[in-house]
């Protein structure tokens, strides 16, 4: 029943913008916090930037501070990323995460992912 989508994936040029959604179903969305990760060839999943339940609070990696902005409307059960000034680094498989527990136990779950390219 959980799912995350993603889109707004795209091909983009250095020093332009992209908007990423993650459309939730199946839990309540407005009470566990979600984050964004991505992935490039090679190279090992990493946290790109969290957002709390309510949404008081943020957290980046520090590659992408002060270019990456996550938010979320919880009635709209979605999370967003707002990417600016794009790097050719920053291209990636962009994934949706949630973590919800059970009996004390945490389990994550993620989304199909997204695809970002950063080129000229």
């Amino acid at each position: 029943q959980l799912q995350l989508v993603e889109s707004g994936g795209g091909l983009v040029q250095p020093g332009g913008s992209l908007r990423l959604s993650c459309a939730a179903s199946g839990f309540t969305f407005s009470r566990v916090a979600m984050s964004w990760y991505r992935q490039a060839p090679g190279k090992e999943r990493e946290l790109v930037a969290g957002i709390t339940s309510s949404g008081g609070n943020t957290n980046y990696a520090d590659s992408v501070k002060g270019r990456f902005t996550i938010s979320r409307d919880n009635a709209k059960n979605t999370v967003y990323l707002q990417m600016n000034s794009l790097k050719p680094e920053d291209t990636a498989i962009y994934y949706c995460r949630t973590s919800l527990v059970r009996i004390g136990t945490v389990y994550p779950y993620w989304g199909q992912g997204t695809q970002v390219t950063v080129s000229s």
